[in-house]
């Protein structure tokens, strides 16, 4: 077991498969929770882990035969709160920062391989992956700071996704979370008064900052490979996997186009993967309509892209070019890598 002081009267438990703040005084919290959320007076948070092995048609039919017998590991039989994870508890993170007269700490667990992009068309055929974010305010806040702080929370999540460039498991758009994350903020309600806990607040700052951190590391602790993944894996999540662009390379005239072709280019020629991913990135700003208005002409401007990667090539008009399904920079550069390749290989060859 591992035991953090949080304050006074408050202390975090990490047991088996609970995390848990436990106060031997009542918790004012507002809260998203599963099982007893909303505006509630607790005596404990708890972050639940789903066990490996466990059913998951046990946990659908009756959830809270999970909530209470892992509640009773930590001694706690009424009066809480329950957020539910199949992420491990162990990988948890706890960071801290105080303020004057008041501090923040935040416990997290988080997984996000099916992330989401809040406001997108969901076909969801299973669960997997949540964030729980536990805040706990050392000071008196307001009930309508309490709720600011959830939101504040809520944004620091959505930009720590972001800043891994994790993108929803539906669409490839930029993912805000995954669809069962849970936010509670708790307090116990003593000390300096504290009305706001918007973004730029004295209290909404350290809020921001501890829970992007604490995202950040407790989803490289479950999920280590958003720090390191491939081109490959890149364009992937974008749901541009290397068959689909082959297939839609090859409706050009005289390119006709193998996965393994494109493998084998990224694998031999490490430059191609910095332009592959800009061109993605300039992709998205297109597909919002974000790119800059200083040059209007963005189909050209996508062509001039493309030929930096082999600035011998013109820019001669390319069979079949518009029946090419693939957004204007990633095509474009796509089809001039192919090009430039295999006139190397020909002059090598002769």
């Amino acid at each position: 077991m591992q035991e953090f002081i949080l304050a006074e009267r408050a202390k975090l438990i990490i047991k088996e498969n609970v995390l848990a703040l436990i106060c031997n005084s009542p918790l004012k919290t507002v809260s998203s929770a599963f099982y007893h959320g909303g505006h509630k007076q607790v005596k404990a948070v708890l972050n639940v882990g789903v066990p490996e092995g466990y059913n998951d048609l046990s946990l659908h039919l009756d959830p809270l035969k999970l909530i209470t017998s892992s509640a009773a590991r930590v001694g706690v039989t009424k009066n809480y709160l329950a957020m539910v994870t199949a992420a491990k508890i162990q990988n948890f993170s706890l960071v801290t920062q105080k303020f004057d007269d008041f501090s923040v700490s935040v416990a997290v667990t988080a997984g996000c391989k099916h992330g989401e992009s809040s406001g997108e068309q969901m076909d969801v055929q299973e669960l997997c992956g949540t964030i729980n974010i536990i805040v706990f305010i050392d000071a008196k806040p307001s009930d309508s700071c309490m709720v600011a702080a959830l939101i504040t929370a809520t944004e620091a999540k959505s930009a720590a996704l972001m800043d891994l460039d994790v993108r929803s498991f539906y669409s490839g758009d930029s993912a805000t979370g995954s669809i069962t994350d849970s936010v509670t903020i708790a307090s116990l309600n003593q000390g300096k008064k504290v009305a706001l806990a918007g973004p730029a607040s004295k209290l909404g700052k350290i809020i921001g900052s501890c829970t992007r951190h604490a995202v950040t590391e407790a989803l490289l602790k479950q999920e280590p490979f958003w720090a390191r993944r491939t081109v490959q894996e890149r364009l992937k999540e974008r749901k541009f996997t290397f068959e689909k662009m082959a297939a839609e390379l090859s409706k050009v005239e005289g390119l006709t186009v193998e996965a393994a072709d494109l493998i084998d280019i990224l694998s031999n020629k490490p430059t191609v993967g910095p332009y592959l991913l800009a061109a993605a990135k300039m992709d998205d700003d297109y597909k919002k309509n974000l790119l800059p208005t200083d040059f209007m002409d963005w189909n050209k401007a996508s062509k001039c892209f493309g030929a930096l990667t082999c600035t011998k090539l013109g820019y001669s008009k390319i069979p079949n070019y518009e029946c090419v399904d693939l957004p204007p920079f990633l095509k474009y550069v796509l089809i001039r890598i192919i090009q430039e390749n295999r006139k190397q290989n020909f002059s090598e060859k002769t």
